[in-house]
């Protein structure tokens, strides 16, 4: 018997009356879709309603209390002539005040941009480059790296610090620029929701260079529910969900909307998202939601001292998802819903839906979406199940593309606004999708087309394997020779000879380490917590190979 359906309109019931309830009140249709107007009309409709607790100092604060600071930098921003279109970049940890700037900045049409604070000179300055700031919001200890890149590239924006420090702190800047209109005449600006950007979301850089990728506000209105189909009770489907992502990750943005829309309480750390920092929140705060990456839910079950039985449901996306994490989990919280699911910054959260999921698959399509699975040689469309294809998406509003960047759009998107995902997807009879690699990841050895992913999974079954990536090296006549990078458990001594060996006896005969092994101290990650492919490949080349 197939397992029973859950998927229910209660969510879009709860969005319907919303909007509804704007739109009734500034005579404009295309309000339901202003992210501002359905975040401002929420903080309203519950003012004593508890949404934000840090849990790294312990501070909460009310609906109510977000309701007035946000309204109020929305105002001072406003007075200082900040304009709808321009961006404000947010370079700062998940403390209580960034979504006072992030809300502020919904309210008023201006683009949004999160930027992970550790993020290194050398590559916030593409990040600043492209997005040209009006405005940077961030902490002290930044300003000055901020201001530093922002005069190498000849950019002059207000830097307004969160705390105290030799910039301008955000309280002085509000007392600076005050106005003193009650908040209950606060309007939003008025904007086109299908043509104005809400976000600039940069996407990871794992296999090539990062690209900016902006969303408009219909389109995150029209996907903001989905996700929530399953729930029957709204508003606060779920008591509290704790972030596990900086704002950078479409994750984050996405659950700091929903949060206020949706009304639950969201948990996050001013300070950093280490594991041990994650273990403490869930620990003491008892969350019941989640998404994580697999890379830090692989850092939590090793500290042994995790209590995941409150959660009602955890997420994992943004990297493959190994089945014996996923049962690991499980056995730890069993009436806990874990599921794997696929999501990338190009569709500004998850591209599948967790109902009931076949072992191993992403989900099944969402009713947002449309979807197409084409030949990777042939480009013919493919109909027919378990026949591996790149999935092109097609979504709710029309994709907005890369940000002032006209090649990239049309490298990102065909002529008639599908989005060319770059990954290699199948599906099952019952339309269950299952992730098989990046095309950009695939090596090509011998003419014949490998994913690295399936060598990695092998290689992750010997004892003395901690962590490992299989790149590639080029060779001038049989193409890319498969290279594993392993990172030995602590103690443990696998040899290069029992890696090749593994591979050799499971899998067939191209997919042999004919590029060789190298034994690493740990895995090069990116700031959002990804194996950094590109850096990868370039030291597989530096580095000795066994």
């Amino acid at each position: 018997m197939a397992p029973e359906r859950r998927v229910n309109d209660a969510v879009h019931q709860y969005m319907s009356d919303l909007s509804s309830r704007i739109v009734a009140k500034t005579g404009n249709p295309s309000d339901r879709h202003h992210l501002g107007q359905l975040i401002l009309q929420s903080l309203k409709d519950d003012p004593d309603f508890l949404l934000q607790i840090d849990g790294a100092s312990g501070e909460s604060e009310t609906s109510g209390s977000v309701l007035e600071r946000s309204v109020r930098f929305a105002m001072s921003l406003r007075k200082l002539g900040i304009k709808p279109g321009e961006v404000m970049v947010i370079l700062a940890p998940n403390h209580l005040d960034i979504s006072i700037a992030l809300y502020a900045g919904l309210y008023l049409g201006i683009i949004v941009c999160g930027i992970e604070p550790s993020t290194p000179p050398v590559d916030l300055q593409p990040l600043l480059s492209t997005s040209k700031p009006s405005i940077i919001l961030c902490q002290s200890d930044v300003a000055s790296k901020a201001q530093m890149v922002s005069l190498n590239l000849n950019l002059n924006p207000h830097i307004i610090t969160f705390d105290k420090g030799d910039f301008c702190y955000y309280i002085d800047f509000m007392e600076m620029y005050k106005d003193d209109t009650p908040v209950e005449e606060f309007k939003c600006t008025e904007l086109d929701p299908e043509k104005s950007a809400a976000f600039i979301i940069n996407t990871s850089g794992t296999t090539g260079q990062p690209k900016s990728i902006i969303h408009s506000h219909k389109y995150f209105t029209i996907l903001l529910p989905h996700i929530w189909s399953k729930y029957r009770k709204f508003p606060t489907p779920t008591k509290l969900v704790l972030i596990g992502s900086p704002l950078q990750w479409s994750t984050a943005i996405t659950s700091f909307i929903r949060s206020a829309v949706l009304r639950y309480t969201r948990v996050q750390s001013s300070q950093k998202l280490s594991p041990e920092m994650m273990m403490h929140l869930i620990n003491k705060y008892r969350p019941t939601y989640s998404i994580f990456s697999p890379t830090l839910m692989s850092s939590l079950l090793k500290l042994n001292k995790v209590d995941l039985t409150c959660y009602e449901e955890i997420m994992l996306c943004g990297l493959p998802v190994p089945q014996n994490l996923i049962k690991e989990v499980k056995t730890l919280t069993p009436k806990t819903e874990v599921i794997n699911l696929f999501g990338m910054s190009e569709l500004a959260g998850l591209g599948f839906f967790g109902d009931n999921p076949a072992p191993g698959s992403c989900g099944k399509p969402m009713s947002c979406f449309q979807y197409r699975l084409l030949d990777v040689d042939t480009q013919q469309e493919i109909h027919e199940p378990n026949v591996p294809g790149e999935i092109l998406i097609k979504g709710p509003a029309p994709f907005l593309g890369c940000y002032k960047d006209a090649e990239g759009t049309k490298e990102l998107l065909t002529s008639d606004g599908w989005l060319k995902t770059g990954d290699i997807f199948y599906f099952d009879e019952n339309w269950n999708y299952y992730f098989v690699d990046k095309i950009k990841l695939q090596i090509k050895c011998h003419y014949y087309r490998m994913s690295p992913t399936e060598i990695e999974e092998v290689i992750r079954k010997h004892p003395g394997v901690l962590d490992v990536a299989v790149t590639s090296i080029p060779h001038s006549e049989w193409g890319d020779l498969p290279v594993a990078c392993v990172v030995p458990k602590p103690g443990a001594k696998p040899s290069a000879e029992e890696i090749k060996n593994l591979v050799k006896d499971t899998l067939q005969e191209p997919k042999r380490l004919l590029g060789g092994v190298i034994f690493m101290d740990y895995m090069p990650m990116t700031s959002t917590t990804k194996v950094h492919r590109r850096l990868l490949r370039q030291l597989a080349l530096e580095l000795p190979r066994a």
